[in-house]
């Protein structure tokens, strides 16, 4: 298959794109600098040309069939793609968006994570669904911030959006892909939980901490960490990818969540260090801002369409998660 990837720079979507070229599908990555490929696209438009057929980063011998782009423009908040690029994708998996812990939550970084995911949505379904022939399936990576906050109570993918800052941008975030169903493209929805990594994300600040011995639990520690392994989070989005009767939203967590005290304790045992040191909930608010009311609150998530579509977890287990990080 050809498929277009946005966020193909970041933790997913590198290994993602690893994983499918692997198996020898051909990528096309959304970038935000003006690519080569983009350039001549652009060139050939100004021009009054056809767009060409391709071009790779690296040229094609004179008189030989050129290649597709495998690289395409783009700008999320401008609401631009260069559309063309992506003519013969059979798929689309966006993941791009301004990562939720990056910053502290001054009102610019909330504008500045909204607007990244639903725009950039918006811009991909409208430029998905111009397409004389548009790829079958596109794929939205979410979150399951869309629930808000559950405390011990279990929730699946029939549970109403929660309330607050996040539950509010997952509403929009998926909404804002709704050209693309009306297209007639199969649009799924990934609402993701904390994937378990060491190249990034929440949980690659962790492993640092713990690994120092200064880990600890996050105020009482009680709170629900939905998490998945980076391994179990590809293989499900391939899943979705390759199973065209799936579409809507599937929560893409482990079928075992855990607290935040039981995460810690898996941390310290894993990694053999001791995890003296919590962090009380004062101050992880001092530190940062209204983000931590995510950090303090509770999600405990259920993978039940993944699980009833027949996928299965080879990581379900946090100290498995944690051990399958560390390879």
């Amino acid at each position: 298959m050809r498929i277009a990837v946005t966020g193909s720079t970041g933790l997913i979507g590198t290994a993602l794109t690893r994983s499918l070229r692997a198996d020898g599908h051909d990528i096309v990555r959304l970038v935000r600098r003006s690519s080569q490929d983009a350039r001549r696209y652009e060139g050939a438009a100004a021009a009054g040309r056809p767009a060409p057929e391709g071009g790779s980063t690296g040229g094609s011998p004179a008189g030989s069939a050129e290649r597709p782009p495998s690289e395409v423009r783009w700008d999320p908040k401008g609401q631009y793609v260069q559309v063309e690029g992506l003519a013969g994708c059979d798929a689309v998996v966006h993941l791009a968006g301004a990562g939720v812990g990056d910053r502290r939550w001054t009102p610019a970084y909330k504008k500045e994570i909204r607007d990244s995911r639903v725009l950039g949505t918006a811009a991909l379904a409208d430029a998905l669904a111009s397409l004389d022939e548009p790829p079958r399936t596109l794929i939205v990576g979410t979150a399951i911030g869309y629930y808000g906050e559950t405390g011990d109570r279990a929730v699946d993918e029939s549970a109403p959006p929660g309330e607050g800052f996040l539950p509010d941008v997952c509403q929009e975030w998926e909404e804002a892909a709704a050209a693309a169903e009306e297209a007639g493209i199969r649009t799924v929805y990934a609402r993701t939980g904390l994937v378990v990594a060491r190249g990034g994300g929440a949980w690659g600040r962790l492993f640092p901490i713990f690994k120092a011995g200064l880990g600890g639990r996050l105020g009482d520690g009680t709170q629900y960490w939905s998490h998945i392994a980076l391994h179990d989070h590809i293989a499900a989005l391939r899943h979705l990818l390759d199973h065209e009767d799936l579409s809507g939203p599937f929560n893409l967590t482990s079928p075992e969540p855990v607290t935040n005290r039981e995460v810690t304790a898996a941390m310290g045992r894993v990694l053999h260090r001791p995890t003296p040191f919590p962090v009380p909930a004062p101050v992880l608010k001092a530190a940062l801002g209204e983000f931590a009311g995510d950090v303090l609150g509770s999600q405990r998530v259920l993978p039940k369409r993944l699980l009833d579509s027949g996928f299965r977890f080879a990581f379900s287990n946090i100290d498995d998660a944690v051990r399958a990080a560390l390879r």
